[in-house]
């Protein structure tokens, strides 16, 4: 399933198109993806001006003009394809060919963009475990995204903040770094690369960075600077473009070139002076990756 730098890419590479563009004409090509598509959802969306598109968590929210809120979630394989100018040819290179068939484009909107010109946005899934609903916009929180915690990319998650949501937690830190409710976002890829970064084992109580003493403020602000900065890297580089995860420009990220950790069981730990080798451990169901050298 795509991560938050993943679903942040996707956001930004949509945002020039969609903001400020009118919605022409929505097609539904099927009546549902992971859930049914809600009541009237075209009809609510054609005519309206989308104002902004933005991300919590794992989600795209755009806002309409005098309509809903509308959230759109990836799933394991969906995708956003952007054709404009008279043309489908989408630039890019390519780790591994894209998704193509049609028949996998279930929502096509045809949009007038905020220059005058004409595009088309095409959502692609052929798992079709992504999904479409909408939220009002009379200020409640659509329950997907009740109780979801602080984000993982603002200054907001530092050492301090960090040990307070970890403080008494007697889960593994790797299991509680991935609790949506206390850090939203974070998936098992980028725990795995943070933790990897910060010298910390996944095995390690998570309570145990939530105390007052010198050492577990040093770990919980180096591991806060590590999240922070593993998702920043990989938001740079465009994703990690694990299966079938594409760019809205059709092309693929390369931070999984640069993974440290992830998917390298029996490689060499990359730390520099560290002997050890990367392990694969099973927690929660997760495949988790890390050096038990050099992490404690």
């Amino acid at each position: 399933m795509p991560e938050l730098p993943e679903v942040e890419t996707v956001r930004r590479g949509l945002q020039p198109v969609l903001e400020g563009a009118r919605i022409c004409a929505v097609e539904m090509r099927r009546p549902n993806l992971r859930f049914p598509f809600p009541p009237g959802f075209v009809e609510r969306l054609v005519g309206k001006t989308i104002v902004s598109v933005g991300r919590r968590a794992k989600y795209l929210v755009m806002h309409i003009e005098d309509g809903p809120i509308l959230i759109c979630h990836l799933g394991m394989s969906g995708s956003f394809r952007i054709e404009a100018d008279g043309g489908a040819d989408i630039p890019g290179v390519f780790v591994h060919e894209r998704s193509k068939a049609q028949f996998h484009d279930h929502v096509v909107f045809d949009l007038e963009t905020k220059g005058g010109g004409l595009a088309r946005v095409v959502f692609n899934d052929p798992r079709r475990f992504g999904f479409m609903l909408f939220a009002e916009q009379d200020g409640s929180v659509h329950p997907m995204l009740t109780g979801l915690g602080i984000e993982p990319t603002g200054n907001a998650l530092d050492g301090p903040m960090l040990a307070r949501l970890l403080e008494g937690k007697k889960t593994p830190l790797k299991a509680a770094l991935l609790d949506q409710r206390l850090i939203a976002g974070l998936g098992n890829i980028y725990v795995s690369e943070a933790l990897w970064r910060a010298g910390l084992s996944p095995r390690r109580l998570a309570g145990t960075l939530g105390g007052r003493g010198k050492l577990a403020r040093d770990r919980s602000a180096l591991l806060a600077q590590s999240i922070r900065e593993v998702i920043a890297d990989a938001i740079a580089a465009g994703g990690s473009s694990l299966r079938d995860y594409v760019q809205t420009d059709g092309s693929l990220g390369y931070f999984q070139h640069s993974f440290s950790v992830y998917g390298r069981e029996g490689e060499p730990c990359r730390k520099p002076g560290c002997t050890g080798h990367v392990e694969r451990i099973v927690q929660s169901g997760r495949s988790t990756f890390f050096c038990s050298r050099c992490q404690h």
